[in-house]
């Protein structure tokens, strides 16, 4: 071998080692934890110590709430409305025979004016007692989370969007089932769940503009969004859930006692405030939340403050925006939000590219909100360590981190349906 070639050899050989040593620097500064500090969860602001649940739900638990409502997510109105039901379709037959499919207006009724919200139900007959409940807002319309010709096309403001067959956001007959991907509802009948259903829509579009939806009926007609103590979309659409639950109370073919909240990124943050405001929710599911979802704001890692107010100015109270490159101020962080949850059971789930929620970040968010499930006596996440993709955790704090990317995926829906069947 001549000397020509075996320095081309090692040249070659340098270049590799070179390039995996940087490879290996890059991994290491990705997983590197970046320098913050996070509020205290069992100490109150006064600076007292929690060290009982009875301690947690007296002062502490209250603090926490008032701060987000505060800061964050804005005060729900306490406007007078009337709340009335119809009944607009019962199929007993629905699904091959397999399941009861139940469509019905919910009307929001106050001085101003009346909004109907239209939820759509299937409801397993396989089983001789009521059944546990999926509830979660879709994203364009009931009709498109499923084949079935007979539920109705939405008639609410939808997201415009070309690649579902929109035109000057109202829905069509064309979109029916676009969105059945994420909604395997034969399996979840075939576990022995309900599914219940309405297009987040119904309650607020989603836009930049409050002069419709469930704001204008409720909120005094000179309030600005301005004002501290408005509140955004996530707030509206959590309203909205606790009404839906209004309704499933009074419906005697569920379990209201296993009502599981759950939702997918805007709405997966919409479920976890939901969740900590209305303790009769079961059980709460957030799928790729991320920023003002699950994910800790402090770690400034994929989607920040600051990226959300300027793409979503309308989703989060006015106050908020002070946060803006300015996280470590703010006087909470996501797993004082999750701490909110206890002792029900919780369940995170994250994906492997979905850098933008930042996984490691709605990880460490249960991590951090499991000494308030301790008080309970119950069982959260006990290393700060992600687990291996692919592995969940079923404890009363639940999470997985699966491959791929945004999305609602049937493997997330087996974990759900392996969780709740679990805990209930």
């Amino acid at each position: 071998m001549s000397l020509r070639v075996v320095a081309v050899f090692f040249l070659v050989l340098n270049t590799i080692t070179f390039a995996i040593k940087a490879q290996t620097i890059i991994k290491n500064a990705k997983i590197k934890e970046p320098d913050y500090s996070i509020p205290q969860l069992l100490t109150t602001q006064s600076g007292v110590q929690i060290k009982t649940f009875k301690e947690w739900e007296a002062t502490r638990r209250p603090e926490i709430l008032a701060l987000f409502e505060s800061e964050v997510y804005g005060t729900q109105p306490k406007g007078i409305y009337n709340l009335s039901y119809k009944i607009l379709e019962n199929d007993t037959v629905a699904l091959q025979n397999s399941a009861i499919r139940k469509q019905c207006a919910i009307k929001v009724t106050t001085a101003r004016d009346s909004l109907q919200f239209n939820l759509l139900m299937y409801i397993p007959k396989s089983i001789s007692q009521p059944p546990p409940v999926f509830l979660g807002y879709n994203f364009y319309g009931n009709h498109t989370i499923t084949n079935d010709p007979a539920v109705y096309v939405s008639k609410s403001w939808v997201m415009n969007s070309s690649s579902m067959g929109t035109n000057h956001n109202t829905a069509t007959e064309a979109t029916r089932g676009k969105r059945l991907h994420r909604w395997p509802i034969e399996a979840i009948i075939k576990a022995g769940f309900a599914v219940a259903t309405m297009h987040y829509g119904d309650v607020d579009p989603d836009k930049n503009d409050f002069s419709d939806g469930i704001h204008r009926l409720l909120s005094n007609s000179k309030q600005k969004f301005e004002n501290n103590k408005s509140w955004g979309n996530i707030a509206s659409w959590a309203w909205g859930l606790s009404r839906l639950m209004d309704y499933l109370v009074e419906d005697i073919a569920i379990d209201a006692k296993k009502v599981i909240i759950f939702g997918h990124s805007r709405l997966g943050k919409a479920a976890l405030w939901a969740g900590a405001l209305d303790q009769r929710f079961s059980m709460i599911i957030s799928n790729d939340s991320g920023c003002g979802g699950a994910a800790l704001f402090r770690r400034k890692e994929g989607e920040t403050i600051k990226d959300i107010n300027a793409n979503f100015p309308h989703w989060f109270a006015a106050k908020f925006k002070k946060y803006d490159d300015n996280e470590d101020k703010l006087p909470v962080d996501q797993h004082l939000l999750l701490s909110l949850i206890a002792p029900r059971p919780l369940y995170i789930a994250s994906a492997e590219n979905d850098l933008w929620a930042d996984p490691k970040g709605e990880y460490l968010s249960a991590y951090y909100a499991t000494p308030v499930y301790e008080l309970y006596g119950k069982e959260g996440i006990l290393s700060k360590n992600l687990p291996p993709t692919g592995q969940p955790i079923y404890q009363d704090i639940g999470y997985h981190i699966r491959e791929g990317d945004h999305n609602l995926t049937a493997y997330d829906w087996l974990q759900f349906i392996a969780f709740a069947k679990k805990h209930f």
